[in-house]
Parts: C-alpha cells; structure tokens; sequence
C-alpha cells in the first residue's frame, strides 16, 4: 500500500517545484559524493595499510553489497513510512562514516566503514525517486531528473576534486574529516526545510467491482517483482553501474600508464567526466520530454561513449587530448541519464515506486560491487588496455539492454512500455 499523495492535476507551483528537486539534488550529490571517499585516496590508502588495489576495490565490493541489500528493503519502508525520514538516516550514516574512514588505524576498520557508508547510501534512490515522481508536476519531470542526474555527477566530481587537494596539502584524513563536515552540513540544510518534503498520507482506495463481477483481489506488496520490465532496467542498471565504477576507480589511472599522462592530468580526468556528464544531462533533460524516444537516445549516446573508450585504450595519445577524451565520454553517458530514468518510470506501477526503485536501482550496487574485483585484478596484472577494452564492451552492452527494455511489454493496471 502506497501512504503517497500524488501531485495535482493541474500541477504545482514552479516554485516549490524548484525547492524540492533543489533540496532532493543537494542530498543525491552527498550520496554520489560518498560513494567516491576512497577511490581518489587509494594512492595514500595503498601505501598507509600496505595493500593492494584488488584489496582496495573490496572495499568499494563492501560498500555497494551492503548499498544494494539496504536499497531493496529501503523501497517498502519509504513505501510504507515516507521518504523523509529515511533521507535524514541515510545523510547522517553518511556523515558518520567519514568520521570513521579518517580515524580508521587498520584495514579491517576501512571496511567496517564502508559497510556503514553502504547502509547510508543505499536509501538514496527510492527517497528520491518517491519525492520527485509523487511531488513534481508532470510537465517538469524530466527537467527534475535532469537534476538530479546533474547534482548526482556533481557530487563525484566534488570528491577527487576537493580530497585530493586537502590529502597532499595536510593528509588523507584531514581530507575524510572534511568530507564529514560537509556532509552533516547538507544534513542539516535539509532538516530546517523538511516541510517541504513532507508527503502526506492518504487512505487506500479500494478498487470498486463492477455488478456481477468477480471481487478484484488486492495487489500484494511484492507484485510488482512479476513486471519483466522491472528486471530488464535492473540488468541495465547492472551495466551501467559497472561501466561507471571502471571510469571511477580503475581509468584514469590506466590512461596514464599507456599514455603517460602527468599525475596533476589525472586527478583532473574524473572531475573533468563527471563535470561534462552534468553538462550532458541538462542536454538530456530536453531531449527526455518526448519518453517515446528514450531507447535510442540511450543507445545512441552510449554507442558514442563506447568509441570513445576505445580510442582511449587502443589508440597513441598525447597526454593532453586524455582528460577532453574524458570529458567527451562524460558529456555523452551524461545525455543518456534523464532518458535511463524515464526507462524506469515508465516500469513503476503507481503505487510500488519506491520499491521498484529500490530494486531496478540494487543493480547500481550490484555492478559496483562486482566491477572493481574484475578490473582491480587487470590493474594489478599491468592489463591496461584491457581495462578500456572491456570498459567499451560493457557500454555496448547498455545498447542492447536499452532496447530490450522496449521490447518488454507489461499487461494490466501497468502502462505498457512503448
């Protein structure tokens, strides 16, 4: 049962629109920011706990287990309970694991962390997904998630743009310390404007039999799982997330061993991705008003990233053409993101979103947590243009799982996917 009131139909104010999607964007950049606490400190982090970069990429493993486990059961509590709530546990968890992070003495305290940094970040996607769908007018929907999208890239450029800097000029945990000061600060901004995320609850509407019919049986909370829908977009996430977990993690560090890029270029790849994937997305919030196309701007945009990864890892660079590679790569998976959200929205029965949220958006986790094993070990091995290759060959794989999405046809009370 739903206890979320939809918007009106004659849809909301552009200004409280905006307050929403502002204060639900500024709580998704923490949660992408947290996700890059470590990655950009593995340099530091190698040589404090005298460990390898598969032992680190479990840390990442630790992290998106635990986020994929919490994600799923997060979607039937802000069913049940709201979104408010569980988005002021997950900002405070987030909070208290960079604590924990910058005063860790041993290995094994990182991945206790991590674990509580999973927790944390694993009630994002259902909160939000639940406040935008169920509060922004429709008109405005793909322009909220072009946001949200924009804010989430902007949280990961945010982290090796601000730890780097703050671990060579003090240490790695001044920089953690850092983190988690910003983190209880967003939690506090959006604790003095919880009124505007507040979703009221209304009663359940029984569905009224038509005379002589058979009673309408009642839709039990785990129903939606038989939507095909529902587990074609989480093979698609599953992908995605991979992809993004090498570029994150393993590639910039791989471009500069083929192409010889100096250490100050590569810290900046990453922030350069992540900014021109924000840049992408705003391009992608317009092109997201017509849902009839989604597939093939996912495709489309997916299939230029894919060359891209290709150039980088088989073709003679110069070190300066690196970081524009990057940020052309980002500018492109950039545009596919409101178009990948649409393909989610169009799979949610009204009254499940944030449980299938919860769990289309568990293959986010799932991929993560898988991919920094796999591309870890072909990092330690000196495999860097594997790295590239096999980056390229999982963004080919979103092509195809996009349009799998549209083939699905969904019967019933659920819109079919067109």
């Amino acid at each position: 049962m739903s206890t979320l009131a939809a918007p009106p139909a004659g849809g909301t104010p552009l200004r409280q629109d905006a307050t929403v999607i502002g204060l639900v964007g500024i709580a998704h950049l923490i949660s992408h920011y947290s996700q890059l606490l470590l990655a950009p400190l593995f340099p530091w982090l190698k040589d404090e706990f005298a460990v390898s970069y598969t032992q680190l990429g479990f840390l990442l493993t630790i992290f998106f287990v635990v986020s994929c486990a919490v994600q799923a059961a997060s979607g039937f509590i802000v069913d049940r309970f709201g979104a408010r709530p569980v988005l002021f546990v997950g900002l405070g968890l987030l909070g208290t694991a960079a604590l924990g992070y910058a005063t860790s003495h041993s290995y094994a305290m990182l991945g206790f962390w991590a674990a509580v940094a999973g927790v944390g970040n694993g009630v994002f996607h259902p909160v939000d997904y639940t406040l935008l769908n169920r509060k922004i007018g429709k008109a405005r929907l793909g322009h909220a998630y072009s946001v949200h999208g924009i804010t989430g890239s902007l949280g990961w450029a945010l982290a090796p743009a601000m730890l780097v800097p703050l671990a060579h000029a003090f240490s790695w945990r001044v920089a953690l310390l850092a983190a988690a000061g910003l983190a209880f600060a967003v939690l506090a901004l959006v604790w003095t404007q919880r009124r505007h995320l507040q979703l009221p609850a209304l009663p359940a509407a029984a569905p009224a039999a038509r005379p002589g019919a058979a009673p309408v049986q009642a839709e039990g909370p785990f129903d939606f799982l038989k939507i095909p829908a529902v587990w074609m977009c989480f093979a698609f996430f599953f992908f995605y997330a991979a992809s993004l977990s090498v570029v994150q993690s393993f590639a910039p560090e791989a471009a500069r061993h083929l192409h010889e890029v100096p250490m100050a270029l590569v810290a900046m790849c990453l922030t350069i991705y992540m900014v021109c994937t924000a840049g992408g997305m705003v391009l992608g919030g317009f092109l997201a008003s017509d849902p009839a196309r989604c597939e093939r701007i996912v495709g489309a945009a997916f299939g230029v990233a894919a060359s891209i990864a290709l150039v980088l890892g088989l073709a003679s660079l110069p070190a300066m053409a690196v970081p524009v590679l990057f940020g052309a790569m980002g500018f492109f998976a950039g545009i596919a993101g409101p178009s990948r959200d649409l393909l989610v929205k169009r799979s949610a029965p009204d009254n499940a979103t944030g449980r299938v949220y919860g769990v289309v958006y568990a293959g986010l986790d799932i991929g993560q947590a898988v991919a920094p094993l796999l591309f870890g070990t072909l990092m330690d091995q000196g495999r860097y243009t594997t790295v590239w290759v096999g980056l390229a060959l999982v963004q080919g794989v979103l092509i195809a799982s996009a349009f799998n999405v549209r083939r699905v046809r969904r019967t019933g009370r659920v819109v079919q996917a067109a």
